[in-house]
């Protein structure tokens, strides 16, 4: 008999027409408290309140792979308080959901490098990808320290050590050489990327994954990201018409009566 894993009884089905992958931009935390008269450290905890809320939702309506892109390399310029204080809302949001997490099946996976990261960090992301590493619920990716041009460099880079050590021949250089080489090189990619706050780019994120995309933009802040947002930003996925270059299938001529 097959082991159950945690959290089996409790997935949604996955919808007809739904995305498999669903990519988030969270941007608009900050805004959301200056819209307030908060401290931006607020819009940051109420932004990980909507990443649990999220985090369930997308178990609700089947989804299989969540990205969430939580810290970007470009977001160490930022002043150096309110990095420290990101980096003690993540280590906060994985000591405290990291059993729920883990009790309702989900699978995280880190994408992004951890070279430079504080050790206590890294050891973090390390422990939340062992101990759930064999769920299979739903997949949470998150993309911390990430930046999609730096890892398609690292991916390159990876490939020309292959070529130099006599492993690899350039002239068998692929889309799929190049695919397998990056983080994500065994996570499908995105069918779906959101973006809130309305703002109307992907800002180095997942860009050669999201070449086929469909992308839904949000004038909402991410504190306020919730199922129904979610919901709704699937409903206007299943009405668009995927052609990945192709054509839309042809609309065949009416019958006429004889």
């Amino acid at each position: 008999m097959q082991q159950q894993q945690p959290g089996d009884e409790t997935r949604g089905a996955r919808r007809p027409g739904a995305p498999r992958h669903v990519a988030i931009i969270m941007d608009g935390n900050g805004r959301w408290a200056k819209a307030r008269g908060l401290p931006r450290l607020e819009g940051h905890r109420r932004g990980v309140e909507a990443v649990r809320r999220t985090v369930r939702a997308a178990g609700n309506l089947g989804i299989q792979y969540l990205t969430l892109y939580s810290f970007s390399t470009e977001n160490w310029s930022r002043p150096e308080q309110e990095v420290s204080d990101l980096m003690g809302l993540l280590k906060r949001f994985i000591r405290n959901d990291l059993a729920e997490l883990h009790r309702n099946g989900v699978k995280v996976r880190i994408i992004g490098r951890r070279e430079n990261l504080a050790p206590d960090i890294r050891l973090l992301l390390e422990e939340a990808e062992e101990l759930t590493r064999h769920n299979r619920n739903l997949t949470l990716v998150i993309a911390f320290n990430y930046g999609s041009r730096q890892e398609i460099a690292d991916a390159a880079r990876r490939l020309a050590l292959d070529v130099a050590a006599g492993k690899l021949d350039p002239a068998q250089i692929d889309v799929d050489h190049l695919s397998g080489a990056l983080d994500t090189a065994d996570i499908p990619d995105p069918d779906l990327v959101i973006r809130t706050s309305g703002e109307l780019r992907l800002s180095n994120f997942l860009l050669w994954q999201s070449a086929y995309a469909e992308f839904v933009f949000l004038p909402i802040h991410w504190p306020d990201f919730d199922q129904a947002t979610l919901e709704g930003a699937l409903l206007e996925f299943a009405g668009r018409d995927r052609r990945y270059g192709g054509l839309a299938e042809p609309v065949p001529p009416a019958k006429t009566a004889s």
